[in-house]
């Protein structure tokens, strides 16, 4: 007998869930705990020293929530997923992994109108600038990257114009720059397209569209290996491209 690829619906309702080991309950429990058990003081030096992976405090993960974050990650193909509280929530959290003051942000002109309101002025507070480019013209993505840019932006589909992307051209030139492609998959969700198929390398989506919880979820997708060839591109652009 040979191995089965779950499909959509599998796992839509199975992804990253196992039966209690004790009860044999099929359904995930909320865990309301804050803290967690370690086997002695070895165990938890190695779960603090991320050595070892496991529950160390609920704040910083918990086992509820890693169901969620399996799932959507299996949905969208991805390697793992992070559930946060909201998609908002989820964007500021990747930025605040790939920028510092001063550098800049390639974004699509159509986009979630809170997003855009994000991109615009909250995101000055932490001297991060966004850079806009038309989705309809795709050379304005190309023309709009700096030595300064640190990632690309875009929607799978916006909202709410409906307007598609075209993730597989924009993945070409941040490939070429060196720099991840961030795409919001909340109006087209994994069930009609898979960001990571054509190129992206975060996936972000507000969970509320979907379902009826304000949840938003970031999925850190691809390897770090295929990330460091980005950056060494991005490195060796920089050395041949003036800057603005």
């Amino acid at each position: 007998m040979t191995d089965r690829i779950p499909g959509f619906a599998t796992l839509a309702i199975h992804a990253g869930a196992q039966p209690d080991p004790t009860t044999g309950a099929r359904a995930t429990p909320i865990y309301q705990t804050t803290s967690f058990v370690f086997e002695d003081v070895d165990h938890a030096a190695s779960l603090f020293g991320l050595q070892t992976f496991g529950n160390i405090y609920t704040r910083i993960g918990n086992p509820t929530n890693a169901v969620l974050e399996e799932r959507v990650a299996a949905l969208e193909g991805g390697t793992a997923g992070l559930a946060v509280a909201s998609g908002h929530a989820a964007q500021v959290v990747v930025m605040h992994c790939l920028m510092q003051p001063g550098d800049e942000l390639v974004a699509a002109k159509k986009l979630y109108g809170g997003s855009i309101n994000q991109f615009n002025h909250a995101f000055k507070n932490f001297g991060w600038h966004v850079v806009w480019a038309e989705p309809d013209d795709i050379g304005t993505f190309e023309r709009a990257v700096s030595p300064k840019t640190k990632a690309i932006f875009i929607e799978s589909i916006a909202n709410p114009g409906g307007v598609i992307t075209d993730i597989e051209a924009i993945g070409k030139i941040a490939k070429d720059a060196g720099v991840p492609l961030i795409v919001d998959n909340t109006l087209a969700t994994p069930y009609l397209c898979k960001p990571i198929d054509y190129g992206a390398d975060i996936v972000v989506q507000s969970r509320e569209k979907i379902r009826a919880q304000r949840r938003g979820l970031l999925l850190h997708v691809r390897t770090q290996r295929r990330l460091r060839r980005r950056r060494q591109a991005r490195l060796q652009r920089q050395a041949v491209l003036p800057s603005r």
